[in-house]
């Protein structure tokens, strides 16, 4: 699992007109390929009348899964430059299909080129881009009177408390950025006196927004 990568948050959709064609951009998460491919054609369903439905993913840690198509354009005026605009924001688990509606008035192999670079970044700014930060959970478990102080403490540290759970003592679940673990259970350690009974559960991603020019 990677420590962090950027991704869109979810679905978005956006569109422009250039030249009297209109690109209408759909960006969304898909972790695999058949996710990917299953947006692809649910779009491309969607939009059965239009000129062109072009398409482009980056799937995987070390984008293991990437396609680009033109999907009738000239070659390399549209699926390439999708795809070059993903790269370049660095988007993991991404695909996005621009459609066009074909205005009349053609663009050349450079209009081509720029439009649908243009509408993909439209699309994956209407998603959303996020910063996923890998994160290890610890169960703390402490007597009531420890409660206050621990809550406190932790939240001055700026870590974050994803669930408490009330029975004859308290467990709070914290999230600790991976490679901080040592470091933060001590810090606990010490801070109970040693009172406090830890436990690390999950890996779990925590969201942070990103904005992108």
């Amino acid at each position: 699992m990677l420590d962090n990568y950027l991704t869109v948050k979810g679905f978005g959709e956006r569109e422009i007109v250039i030249e009297k064609s209109r690109f209408i951009a759909y960006a969304n998460r898909a972790e695999s390929e058949a996710e990917a491919v299953q947006f692809i054609d649910k779009i491309k369903k969607m939009h059965w009348q239009a000129t062109h439905n072009c398409s482009a993913y980056l799937i995987g840690e070390n984008h293991e899964h990437q396609k680009a198509n033109d999907d009738g354009e000239p070659s390399g005026t549209a699926g390439k430059p999708m795809l070059e605009v993903l790269k370049k924001i660095g988007l993991h688990d991404t695909v996005v299909v621009v459609t066009r509606y074909f205005g009349g008035i053609k663009l050349g192999a450079g209009g081509l080129i720029r439009a649908y670079g243009q509408a993909t970044k439209e699309g994956v700014k209407a998603a959303g881009v996020i910063r996923r930060l890998l994160h290890r959970e610890l169960h703390v478990t402490v007597d009531y009177t420890w409660l206050g102080k621990v809550q406190n403490e932790v939240q001055n540290r700026g870590l974050t408390i994803s669930n408490t759970q009330y029975l004859e003592t308290v467990t709070l679940t914290l999230l600790i950025p991976t490679g901080e673990e040592d470091k933060e259970a001590q810090w606990l350690t010490n801070l109970t006196n040693g009172q406090a009974q830890l436990e690390w559960g999950d890996l779990v991603y925590v969201d942070q927004p990103v904005e992108i020019p």
